[in-house]
């Protein structure tokens, strides 16, 4: 069995989640996604709309998610890899350089989700302040294959 990994806040859950979410379980058997607690998000400095709890359930309620774990530390990857025998963390693309994750290449693949037109929480959150109407977003699909979607980065042995 195949264990897939990706990390993140997931408030407001949009489309770009469900395509991060999608793609990675295409890359696997088994899906693992970690919520940032409410506590990790004040070290991030980040502020949720949803408090912990309400972010899990809905991360939760998705066919695609296998299983729900709480992002408490920067320092936790390695042992969710370890402890969950991961095989692969995903990530959106714009995470890729960072030492977060690169230093993870040396225990398991690393790859990254290409973001779709630019959507994000944080854009939602800027339309909403402004009241200006939603953007749109085209259907999406997810192919693994087509780099277009995924820049693989090989595990470093």
């Amino acid at each position: 069995m195949k264990t897939v990994i990706t990390y993140g806040t997931y408030d407001l859950l949009h489309q770009g989640h469900v395509h991060l979410f999608e793609t990675a379980k295409s890359m696997g058997d088994y899906l693992i996604v970690a919520v940032s607690t409410d506590e990790f998000n004040k070290i991030k400095n980040k502020t949720s709309y949803h408090n912990y709890d309400v972010r899990r359930k809905m991360v939760e309620a998705l066919k695609c998610v296998d299983l729900v774990i709480p992002e408490k530390a920067w320092e936790q990857k390695l042992d969710d890899i370890k402890k969950y025998n991961v095989d692969t963390v995903v990530m959106g693309d714009d995470w890729a350089g960072r030492k977060e994750f690169e230093s993870l290449k040396e225990y398991c693949n690393v790859e990254y989700i290409k973001k779709i037109d630019n959507m994000s929480t944080s854009r939602i959150k800027k339309e909403i302040k402004e009241d200006r109407p939603i953007s749109t977003i085209k259907e999406i699909s997810v192919n693994p294959i087509n780099s277009d979607n995924i820049e693989q980065i090989n595990n470093v042995s």
